[in-house]
């Protein structure tokens, strides 16, 4: 599992000048039989709160950008002729409402189905996720100690990759087979098992770092994996994490609408979590705070020369939306919270 940064059917454009857009939407491997250690250990999935079919209506995200919008202007961001604009732009789109088609109800999907329906697709996407994560984790990563190191939610196995080219020794653990699946052929000196990052199938003081990129939104409650990563590591081992923010403003929900491997389209659910959640969870289980960063979305979400385009069937794809109105989307994602990214060091008195 490695969860890129997308919205309901698209990515974030960050900061530090990084463009991109990714559109989302194989055949099974057995997997490597786990070491005899790992068989050992028993774990137990975390259950879910269940999330209700969704309701995407393209006319309510453009309404939606266009309110944000002026709100912005209303505190002072842009002038009267930006505020006049939008307004008569939300005449015009109520106006253009059958253009754009009814809504959309998404049913629920599960984390599993999800990314096993992406694997096949993941690698060869032009992902933004992918340079930011290079960019913004590399430093993090250059200044681990070497040592055994947990991938948690590895994915393809991307990370795993960079850790063992350091000369880490790395173990992998993801739910998605169809990733795992990929990951053992990208990286076959790393170990890679099936398995839930908030009940880890590895014994007490297994490794020395954990890292965990681009995947936590797909958990509720940050508390269970800070308890499992400090369960498993050594002390003064480091906690890596790196995440997003959520893209849908002022909502405690972040869906992610993917195919599963059978055809079926819906959402996986996604909780963007504040900075104050990571610290909690973090101080309640022994960790101290070594570094943050965060990144921001710049004021370019639409391109000059981006025309408005024909939208696809199925769920709303918020980029082929924000064509529609170009001025609002930008100014309504110019500078919002994109990308944080932790380093935690696990107390040896804990």
């Amino acid at each position: 599992m490695h969860e890129p940064c997308r919205g309901a059917a698209g990515v974030i454009d960050l900061a530090s000048q990084i463009r991109w857009r990714a559109r989302a939407p194989g055949n099974a491997v057995a997997p490597a039989a786990p070491s005899a250690q790992y068989e050992r250990v028993s774990h137990q999935a975390i259950s879910v709160p269940a999330v209700d079919v969704i309701h995407q209506h393209p006319l309510a995200y453009l309404l939606g950008l266009e309110g944000v919008a002026l709100m912005r202007a209303f505190a002072g961001e842009h002038d009267q002729a930006f505020t006049e604009a939008r307004i008569a732009e939300v005449r015009v789109l109520l106006d253009r409402a059958d253009e754009l088609g009814p809504g959309v109800d998404v049913p629920p999907l599960s984390v599993v189905d999800g990314y096993d329906g992406w694997a096949t697709t993941y690698d060869g996407e032009d992902n933004g996720c992918f340079p930011m994560r290079d960019e913004v984790l590399t430093p993090l990563l250059d200044r681990l100690a070497l040592g055994r190191v947990l991938d948690a939610a590895c994915g393809t196995g991307a990370v795993a990759q960079q850790l063992v080219v350091r000369g880490h020794d790395v173990v992998g653990v993801d739910l998605s087979e169809q990733m795992l699946a990929r990951a053992r052929r990208a990286v076959p000196k790393a170990t890679f098992v099936v398995g839930e990052i908030a009940g880890l199938p590895l014994p007490d003081n297994d490794v020395d770092h954990v890292v965990c990129s681009l995947a936590l939104t797909h958990v509720p409650d940050l508390r269970p994996f800070f308890a499992e990563a400090a369960r498993v590591m050594r002390p003064r081992g480091h906690l890596l994490l790196l995440d997003h923010r959520g893209h849908f403003i002022g909502s405690s929900r972040y869906p992610l609408v993917q195919q599963a491997p059978d055809g079926r389209v819906g959402h996986v659910a996604g909780h963007p979590h504040g900075l104050g959640d990571y610290l909690r969870a973090a101080l309640s289980h022994g960790y101290v705070v070594r570094a943050c960063e965060e990144t921001y979305r710049d004021d370019v979400t639409v391109e000059a020369d981006e025309l408005p385009e024909s939208l696809t069937p199925g769920p709303p794809d918020i980029w082929e939306l924000h064509t529609w109105v170009p001025d609002a989307a930008n100014a309504a994602k110019a500078g919002q919270p994109a990308v944080v990214a932790w380093d935690f060091e696990l107390r040896p008195d804990f």
